[in-house]
Protein backbone atom coordinates (compact mmCIF):
# COMPACT_ATOMS: atom_id res chain seq x y z
CA UNK A 1 0.00 0.00 0.00
CA UNK A 2 1.45 3.36 -1.03
CA UNK A 3 1.90 5.95 1.68
CA UNK A 4 0.43 9.38 1.19
CA UNK A 5 3.15 12.05 1.34
CA UNK A 6 2.81 14.62 4.09
CA UNK A 7 3.18 18.26 3.20
CA UNK A 8 5.81 20.20 5.08
CA UNK A 9 4.88 23.74 6.05
CA UNK A 10 7.48 26.41 6.63
CA UNK A 11 7.78 30.17 6.49
CA UNK A 12 9.92 31.62 3.71
CA UNK A 13 12.51 32.57 6.34
CA UNK A 14 12.86 28.90 7.31
CA UNK A 15 13.48 27.59 3.80
CA UNK A 16 17.11 26.96 2.90
CA UNK A 17 18.46 28.57 -0.29
CA UNK A 18 18.48 25.19 -2.08
CA UNK A 19 14.80 24.67 -1.14
CA UNK A 20 13.88 28.08 -2.56
CA UNK A 21 15.85 27.22 -5.70
CA UNK A 22 13.88 23.96 -5.99
CA UNK A 23 10.57 25.82 -5.57
CA UNK A 24 11.52 28.32 -8.25
CA UNK A 25 12.58 25.53 -10.62
CA UNK A 26 9.28 23.70 -10.01
CA UNK A 27 7.30 26.88 -10.74
CA UNK A 28 9.28 27.59 -13.90
CA UNK A 29 8.65 24.04 -15.12
CA UNK A 30 4.97 24.00 -14.14
CA UNK A 31 4.30 27.40 -15.74
CA UNK A 32 6.28 26.61 -18.91
CA UNK A 33 8.89 29.25 -18.09
CA UNK A 34 6.31 32.00 -17.56
CA UNK A 35 7.45 33.18 -14.11
CA UNK A 36 8.68 36.75 -13.88
CA UNK A 37 10.63 38.20 -11.00
CA UNK A 38 7.54 39.91 -9.58
CA UNK A 39 5.54 36.66 -9.85
CA UNK A 40 8.27 34.92 -7.84
CA UNK A 41 8.32 37.66 -5.21
CA UNK A 42 4.54 37.46 -4.77
CA UNK A 43 4.91 33.96 -3.34
CA UNK A 44 7.53 34.92 -0.76
CA UNK A 45 7.14 36.19 2.79
CA UNK A 46 4.45 33.80 3.96
CA UNK A 47 3.86 30.14 4.66
CA UNK A 48 4.73 27.44 2.15
CA UNK A 49 3.39 23.91 1.79
CA UNK A 50 5.85 21.54 0.10
CA UNK A 51 5.38 17.91 -0.93
CA UNK A 52 8.31 15.69 -1.85
CA UNK A 53 8.22 12.43 -3.78
CA UNK A 54 9.75 9.16 -2.54
CA UNK A 55 13.14 10.18 -3.92
CA UNK A 56 13.02 13.44 -1.96
CA UNK A 57 12.46 15.67 -5.00
CA UNK A 58 10.01 18.55 -4.73
CA UNK A 59 6.75 17.42 -6.33
CA UNK A 60 4.26 20.14 -5.31
CA UNK A 61 4.22 23.57 -3.72
CA UNK A 62 1.91 26.38 -2.71
CA UNK A 63 2.19 29.48 -0.55
CA UNK A 64 -0.14 31.72 1.38
CA UNK A 65 0.85 35.34 1.96
CA UNK A 66 -0.98 38.11 3.78
CA UNK A 67 -2.80 40.73 1.74
CA UNK A 68 -5.07 43.56 2.84
CA UNK A 69 -8.47 43.68 1.12
CA UNK A 70 -11.21 46.19 1.88
CA UNK A 71 -14.75 44.88 1.82
CA UNK A 72 -17.80 46.75 3.16
CA UNK A 73 -15.60 49.53 4.56
CA UNK A 74 -13.53 47.05 6.58
CA UNK A 75 -9.94 46.05 5.83
CA UNK A 76 -9.59 42.28 6.02
CA UNK A 77 -6.45 40.26 6.65
CA UNK A 78 -6.56 37.87 3.73
CA UNK A 79 -4.54 34.71 3.24
CA UNK A 80 -3.77 35.01 -0.47
CA UNK A 81 -2.78 31.79 -2.23
CA UNK A 82 0.21 32.03 -4.54
CA UNK A 83 2.57 29.81 -6.51
CA UNK A 84 0.54 26.59 -6.48
CA UNK A 85 2.21 24.08 -8.77
CA UNK A 86 2.58 20.34 -9.22
CA UNK A 87 5.42 18.79 -11.16
CA UNK A 88 4.08 17.75 -14.60
CA UNK A 89 4.92 14.04 -14.18
CA UNK A 90 2.86 13.72 -10.97
CA UNK A 91 -0.17 15.87 -11.83
CA UNK A 92 -3.67 14.51 -11.15
CA UNK A 93 -2.41 12.34 -8.29
CA UNK A 94 -3.83 14.38 -5.39
CA UNK A 95 -0.73 16.40 -4.57
CA UNK A 96 -2.39 19.71 -5.41
CA UNK A 97 -5.16 18.81 -2.97
CA UNK A 98 -2.60 18.02 -0.26
CA UNK A 99 -0.96 21.40 -0.75
CA UNK A 100 -4.29 23.22 -0.75
CA UNK A 101 -5.41 21.37 2.38
CA UNK A 102 -2.43 22.77 4.28
CA UNK A 103 -2.90 26.28 2.90
CA UNK A 104 -6.62 26.19 3.75
CA UNK A 105 -5.82 25.06 7.30
CA UNK A 106 -3.56 28.09 7.70
CA UNK A 107 -6.14 30.43 6.15
CA UNK A 108 -8.99 29.12 8.29
CA UNK A 109 -7.04 29.56 11.52
CA UNK A 110 -5.13 32.78 10.86
CA UNK A 111 -6.99 35.01 8.39
CA UNK A 112 -10.33 36.72 7.93
CA UNK A 113 -10.72 35.07 4.52
CA UNK A 114 -8.79 33.30 1.77
CA UNK A 115 -8.51 34.56 -1.79
CA UNK A 116 -6.70 33.61 -4.97
CA UNK A 117 -6.63 34.26 -8.67
CA UNK A 118 -7.33 30.98 -10.47
CA UNK A 119 -5.69 30.01 -13.71
CA UNK A 120 -7.74 27.98 -16.16
CA UNK A 121 -5.75 24.88 -15.13
CA UNK A 122 -6.25 25.48 -11.41
CA UNK A 123 -9.91 26.49 -11.43
CA UNK A 124 -11.23 22.90 -11.22
CA UNK A 125 -9.08 22.10 -8.20
CA UNK A 126 -10.24 25.18 -6.31
CA UNK A 127 -13.91 24.69 -7.20
CA UNK A 128 -13.76 21.07 -6.07
CA UNK A 129 -12.41 22.26 -2.71
CA UNK A 130 -15.27 24.72 -2.17
CA UNK A 131 -13.60 27.94 -3.31
CA UNK A 132 -16.17 30.22 -4.90
CA UNK A 133 -15.68 32.49 -7.88
CA UNK A 134 -16.23 36.07 -6.67
CA UNK A 135 -19.40 37.41 -8.30
CA UNK A 136 -18.70 41.08 -7.54
CA UNK A 137 -16.32 43.81 -8.62
CA UNK A 138 -12.58 43.55 -8.10
CA UNK A 139 -10.39 46.63 -7.69
CA UNK A 140 -7.04 47.59 -6.26
CA UNK A 141 -5.88 50.68 -4.40
CA UNK A 142 -3.23 51.96 -6.80
CA UNK A 143 -0.80 54.85 -6.48
CA UNK A 144 -3.43 57.19 -7.98
CA UNK A 145 -6.47 55.75 -6.19
CA UNK A 146 -8.84 52.86 -6.78
CA UNK A 147 -8.45 51.02 -10.10
CA UNK A 148 -11.06 48.53 -11.28
CA UNK A 149 -9.63 45.20 -12.46
CA UNK A 150 -12.33 43.74 -14.74
CA UNK A 151 -9.87 41.17 -16.12
CA UNK A 152 -9.69 39.64 -12.62
CA UNK A 153 -13.45 39.32 -12.32
CA UNK A 154 -14.40 35.73 -13.04
CA UNK A 155 -11.05 34.32 -11.90
CA UNK A 156 -10.84 35.70 -8.35
CA UNK A 157 -11.95 33.06 -5.84
CA UNK A 158 -12.82 33.43 -2.17
CA UNK A 159 -12.90 31.22 0.88
CA UNK A 160 -14.66 32.98 3.73
CA UNK A 161 -13.16 32.07 7.07
CA UNK A 162 -13.27 34.15 10.25
CA UNK A 163 -14.97 37.11 8.53
CA UNK A 164 -18.01 35.04 7.58
CA UNK A 165 -19.82 35.43 4.26
CA UNK A 166 -18.69 38.17 1.90
CA UNK A 167 -21.29 40.18 -0.03
CA UNK A 168 -20.67 40.47 -3.81
CA UNK A 169 -22.79 43.63 -3.84
CA UNK A 170 -19.67 45.27 -2.34
CA UNK A 171 -16.36 45.23 -4.18
CA UNK A 172 -13.11 43.67 -3.08
CA UNK A 173 -10.46 46.40 -2.99
CA UNK A 174 -6.99 44.80 -2.89
CA UNK A 175 -3.78 46.36 -1.72
CA UNK A 176 -1.46 47.34 -4.57
CA UNK A 177 1.68 45.44 -5.54
CA UNK A 178 4.07 45.55 -8.46
CA UNK A 179 3.52 43.22 -11.40
CA UNK A 180 0.19 41.43 -11.60
CA UNK A 181 -1.85 43.03 -8.84
CA UNK A 182 -3.74 39.75 -8.28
Amino acid sequence: MATVPRPRTAHTADLAPDELDAVRALLLDAFDGDLGEEDWEHGLGGMHALVRDREGRLAAHGAVVMRRVRHRQRWLRVGYVEAVAVRPDVRRTGLGGLVMGELERIIDRAYDAGMLSASDDGARLYAARGWQVWAGRVSALGPSGAVRLPEEEGSTCVRPALAGPLDPAHELLFDWRDGDVL
